[in-house]
């Protein structure tokens, strides 16, 4: 079994460069899809959601050629191939993004039902919703996603009866090629929805509204190969670092991030009584006492993400008081909170509520990681705890942070990578 070992505590400090945005990586990879043509991205994050991305458009006739360990070249001229087995697209959430990339470029799509995080229901009807709307014909049958065209889809008028970003990403790339005019309201605003537009309009494409409610996607008859797109950087990992160091009393400068999208986080970081201070593309943060109490209640962009509520949570864990922390978004996401319970935490979690009442200590402990950012949320606790901390099941960890025992290791962390021969590995 491969497992995380964590010996806290300890104080984290220097600085860490964020990598590329996972969010955003995985809108624009199948988004290349729509290109007759090379793609060329840089800063993509080295994770094990976009190799398994990779191996999907491989298996569709994709020709791919790394530059370096951030930076690829996407060539799709030769994709003759619409169909992406349940084999490949179980092993993560994102992979309904081929439907709208797919269905733009082929008559005939067959996708097989995504995976991912066990976060509660996450039906995909808002998905199926939009491509009909553009005149796709869509069922599901035996764990796939069959989408067919007679003709180009044709813009439309399209309300989401919910704030997703999944459905709001599949709108944009289905829209992009259709004819005439979209229109979506009701949207996700996330940063990474406007990186997917911005990507797209670098090829050709007419989307306006990214990051409001409402966008527009004037349909162009074809979309032309990009030479060079950096893709932004991590949010979610940028955020991950901020309340480790606030977590471990530290002192961190986190570089190559956006402060602006760090905003939400930023504000809670501060009323934890951490101190943060913005420049241009970072942002440090350190803290010299126990945290104070705060409460979160997690809403869509720009409220608090709820990617970092199981981080946040950690802090909240060895504050000075009692906290509260309001899921808003995954019904399941508080499944972690048994782990920390394990590692001396005071929470009682109920419904999409959880109560957080502060001790003083942490102590290691066998856990699991549930899910990409409870794992995350479980090493920011090894970091803290007195003693060692094991951290089983972290193949969610590695789906979504780059290279992370060594971003620890360089920060004043002591974190081992340990095989099932039990070798320890020093990434």
């Amino acid at each position: 079994m491969e497992k995380f070992i964590v010996h806290g505590p300890c104080r984290l400090t220097g600085e860490v460069n964020i990598s590329g945005a996972k969010n955003a990586a995985v809108g624009i990879i199948p988004a290349t899809l729509l290109v007759n043509g090379k793609c060329h991205l840089e800063n993509v994050p080295d994770i094990s959601d976009i190799r398994e991305y990779i191996e999907i458009l491989k298996s569709l006739g994709s020709k791919i050629t790394y530059v370096s360990k951030n930076e690829l070249i996407i060539d799709n001229t030769d994709i003759k191939s619409a169909i992406a087995s349940y084999d490949l697209t179980s092993k993560f959430r994102s992979s309904y993004y081929l439907l709208g990339a797919l269905i733009g470029r082929f008559d005939d799509v067959k996708i097989g039902l995504p995976g991912g995080c066990n976060l509660g229901a996450r039906p995909i009807d808002q998905h199926i919703k939009v491509l009909e709307k553009l005149g796709a014909n869509v069922i599901v049958k035996s764990g796939n996603v069959i989408a067919k065209k007679t003709s180009r889809l044709k813009g439309s008028h399209i309300f989401l009866d919910v704030i997703s970003v999944g459905a709001t990403m599949n709108s944009i790339l289905a829209s992009a090629l259709a004819q005439g005019t979209t229109i979506i309201e009701n949207v996700a605003k996330e940063p990474h929805i406007v990186d997917l537009a911005n990507f797209l309009n670098a090829m050709g494409a007419k989307i306006s509204g990214a990051g409001t409610d409402t966008i527009k996607i004037i349909g162009v008859d074809e979309l032309k190969p990009v030479s060079s797109y950096s893709i932004i950087p991590d949010q979610i990992e940028a955020g991950t670092f901020m309340v480790a160091a606030a977590a471990t009393g530290g002192d961190l400068l986190i570089k190559n991030c956006i402060p602006k999208h760090l905003e939400s986080i930023t504000a809670k970081l501060i009323e934890a009584g951490a101190k943060v201070e913005e420049f241009e593309s970072s942002v440090r943060v350190s803290l010299d006492k126990r945290p104070n109490a705060f409460s979160i209640k997690t809403n869509p962009h720009p409220g608090f993400p709820t990617d970092m509520q199981p981080q946040m949570c950690v802090l909240l864990a060895i504050c000075n008081s009692t906290g509260i922390i309001v899921e808003n978004i995954w019904e399941s996401r508080f499944q972690y909170t048994d782990e920390l319970t394990k590692m001396g935490a005071n929470i009682t979690a109920h419904g999409n509520t959880a109560i957080v009442k502060g001790v003083e200590k942490l102590y290691g402990s066998p856990v699991r990681a549930h899910d990409l950012r409870a794992g995350a949320a479980m090493i920011i606790a090894g970091l803290v705890a007195e003693g060692r901390t094991e951290v089983s099941d972290i193949y969610h960890i590695l789906r979504g942070y780059e290279d992370i025992v060594s971003k620890f290791s360089n920060i004043g962390a002591k974190i081992e990578y340990v095989n099932d021969d039990m070798e320890v590995l020093n990434d």
